[in-house]
């Protein structure tokens, strides 16, 4: 019978993985230590049995059962078809999974409010809590409240829960709370108008072909449970493990889930590669497992990161790219997306007295199986190096006796954490001067106006290079005979990093100093490049289109090669490039393996950064993009848009990589702050084909087809900054047409990018 449920499971997950991937590039013998790990564990009496599952590449490349399932009252073996307890694995495998299929259908969104949706949380701490923070732990609610909360029912319990008193205001404190997912939980179900375990069975498992995941397992799959903890005289077996699930008759969204080895890795199949499965969408598991800063660390949309509960990392798969969860009883999962593995690790620890730990074992099982991937994950993403990590590398040798000016931000930083700043600072032989910083601030992005300043780490002076004074002073600059740069850039024409770029170039060409950059990725790719450039007089710092398709570096050199400091003078610069290793043109941030760092402070998700060259073009208009919102560039809308009629019209034309949704948001800030506006939610779903500045000009023609009268779009012209562009939008020329007219100047601009190029196009 098991042998026939595996055969099942198996031709199950070949349906999920596409047939196009090829053989997992792992070292299967090293997977063979996974053994003598467990059986260790085993034999400190840390757990009494477990089950290992490594998948790779979308194959089982190592199962195997361990010890018993039981010691009390009988001993029984642990076989590969156990069925555990997942206890917190239940959050994001079926509370966090429900919240973005309801998400997918229009019927919840990230940014609700949760008392939108459970209208009994009237305290005013409740006002600003939104489905965000409760997924992410930030919502400032406690980890956990008497289990006598619980007593009378799901519906007594969210008023207790409504008179709670936060530990901290919310988005300002990460704390791991149970009490979060209960609510999420509760909100799947009046959202769906399902019960808990009727959706996740319903949406997820059995689409997914997870036929023996579910709440409350029927009493004929008892002989096959794990038990878990004596209760009252009684062993909990096929019960949920923890009080508060069990007072919510086993259906809760924080715990309450059971499963096997197998189905579990149909569901992480799902995860690492959606696009042939029936869960959930490509976009929507890009969004639930991208990497977001939180207070102290970094977790997902129900996943962790990089916290303190992140012991099941191991010790190899990298921070921020990798993510997974555990369970109280001992279970866990890690996901490692860049070489397709997942690693599942089940356990019942707790059995029989409560006294066991899984968290030595299940760290020392992902860093083997991290350790079999050989550093060489079989896909064409690689661990990204960029320009800070060589030039550590090499003990700071190009920078032996310089005296330098540093010029950066909070993005400047190596692959730990590290910032550039304290890393040059301490670097021998090198005298590191002064400080120089664009728009929002030295250490950690501001959005508002900064001013000079002294670093309060080093001692250095911090000069703010925006709007008054956009060039450092002789003053600034004495002493100076190197300008090192590194900061990250958004690929787009009109961030303002760029021209504080060149700026820095020009003042280093007056004075004869050597200008060295630190390279990093562009996020939004170096293959593509797009849009109109500015025409002849107009340009804001260089001539190029507005998605430029090339790293800081690349610009730099580009440049050196055309810009003139003045009209009969070029640029004359003695500039040095720490190139990258690693970096393919095509891949987007998300295949580079470093942790996201904002490059501005309404740049928050790479979305946003990929949707901002054709959005941003609309906030110069009478249209808010999101400023003022938690998703800013991801949104745009006004109080007069008629957003229905707007989204239908969009999702016509079938966008490439592409859908709107129209959704209501009242910025608290900026353009309309305080007012509800009518507006549409940008959905990427397929960043391979999404073009941001062919949906950007789409946009704007469907706005001028809809609202002629009451959208400016005069003023779209202020970024865009070419005139027969906003002549054929103005006249209401189709937006194929009006791509059309780019043609002659990017092909120009091919031409003059190919010889500045530091990466192999692809």
């Amino acid at each position: 019978m098991s042998s026939a449920r595996n055969t099942i499971s198996m031709l199950l997950l070949a349906l999920i993985i596409p047939s196009y991937l090829s053989a997992a590039e792992i070292n299967l013998k090293k997977l063979e230590g996974i053994k003598e790990i467990v059986e260790e564990s085993i034999e400190q009496k840390k757990i009494p049995g477990a089950v290992a599952l490594v998948l790779n590449q979308g194959k089982v490349v190592y199962k195997k059962a361990f010890g018993n399932k039981s010691l009390f009252p009988s001993t029984e073996p642990m076989t590969t078809d156990t069925i555990f307890d997942l206890a917190s694995l239940t959050k994001p495998i079926a509370t966090g999974t429900s919240i973005f299929k309801l998400v997918e259908a229009g019927k919840l969104r990230l940014s609700d409010k949760a008392k939108l949706h459970l209208p009994e949380l009237t305290e005013p701490a409740w006002e600003a809590i939104t489905l965000e923070h409760l997924l992410t732990h930030t919502s400032g609610l406690p980890a956990g409240n008497a289990s006598s909360d619980y007593k009378e029912g799901i519906t007594q319990s969210i008023k207790k829960i409504n008179n709670l008193k936060l530990l901290a205001p919310p988005g300002e404190r990460f704390t791991y709370s149970d009490i979060g997912f209960i609510m999420l939980g509760e909100i799947v179900q009046r959202a769906s108008g399902r019960s808990l375990d009727q959706f996740t069975r319903d949406e997820i498992f059995l689409p997914l072909g997870m036929k023996e995941t579910s709440y409350n397992p029927p009493e004929t799959l008892k002989p096959r449970i794990a038990p878990t903890q004596k209760e009252k005289d009684k062993m909990l077996r096929g019960i949920v493990h923890d009080p508060r699930a069990r007072l919510l008759n086993g259906i809760a969204g924080h715990a309450g889930l059971f499963s096997t080895a197998d189905d579990l890795a149909l569901y992480c199949a799902m995860i690492l590669n959606p696009s042939n499965s029936k869960g959930l969408s490509s976009a929507s598991v890009r969004t639930m497992t991208q990497a977001r800063a939180v207070p102290n660390g970094w977790r997902t949309f129900g996943w962790d990161c990089d916290t303190a509960f992140s012991s099941n990392r191991g010790e190899l798969f990298p921070k921020g790219s990798t993510f997974g969860h555990t369970g109280f009883t001992g279970t866990s999962i890690w996901f490692d997306p860049a070489s397709q593995t997942a690693v599942i690790f089940l356990s019942n620890r707790v059995h029989p007295e409560g006294k066991g730990d899984a968290t030595p074992v299940r760290n020392k099982v992902a860093t083997i199986v991290a350790s079999a991937l050989d550093g060489k994950p079989p896909t064409t993403s690689k661990q990204v190096i960029p320009g800070i990590e060589i030039l550590k590398r090499e003990n700071f040798a190009r920078l032996k006796g310089a005296k330098v000016g540093l010029v950066t931000n909070h993005s400047g930083r190596d692959i730990t954490g590290a910032s550039t700043i304290d890393l040059l600072h301490q670097a021998p032989e090198v005298k590191l001067i002064a400080l120089f910083s664009p728009d929002y601030g030295i250490r950690a992005p501001i959005d508002a106006k900064v001013t000079d300043s002294k670093d309060q780490k080093t001692g250095l002076p911090v000069y703010i290079l925006h709007e008054e004074r956009r060039k450092p002073t002789p003053i600034q600059l004495e002493g100076i005979d190197t300008l090192v740069y590194d900061i990250q850039d958004c690929g787009c024409r009109f961030n303002t990093h760029i021209e504080t770029l060149g700026i820095i170039m020009d003042a280093a060409s007056e004075r004869g100093i050597r200008v060295l950059i630190l390279d990093r990725p562009n996020p939004i790719g170096g293959k593509i490049f797009y849009g109109p450039l500015p025409d002849a007089g107009k340009e804001p710092f260089h001539n190029m289109p507005i998605r430029h398709g090339l790293t800081i570096g690349e610009i730099a050199k580009l440049f050196l090669l055309e810009r003139k400091v003045t009209e009969d003078k070029p640029l004359v610069c003695k500039l040095e490039i720490v190139t990258m290793e690693n970096w393919n043109r095509a891949d987007l941030f998300d295949a580079s393996g470093l942790e996201w760092v904002y490059p501005s402070p309404n740049l928050r998700t790479l979305t946003a950064a990929l949707l901002y060259p054709g959005i941003r073009l609309l906030e110069s208009t009478n249209i808010s993009v999101g400023i003022g919102t938690d998703r800013p560039f991801e949104w745009f809308g006004a109080p007069w848009m008629n957003n229905l009629q707007l989204a239908l019209l969009l999702n016509q034309q079938n966008l490439p990589g592409v859908r709107f949704v129209p959704v209501k948001q009242t910025p608290v800030s900026n353009l309309y702050a305080n007012k509800s506006c009518n507006g549409l939610q940008i959905l990427i779903n397929d960043w391979s084909t999404f073009e941001p500045m062919k949906t950007g000009i789409a946009i704007a023609w469907a706005l001028r087809k809809i609202h002629s009268d009451d959208w400016k779009i005069e003023k779209y012209n202020t970024l865009l900054l070419n005139k027969a562009t906003l002549d054929a939008l103005t006249a209401g020329r189709h937006y194929a047409e009006i791509e059309k007219l780019w043609r002659a100047d990017l092909s120009a601009f091919e031409t003059r990018r190919r010889s500045v190029l530091l990466y192999p196009n692809p």
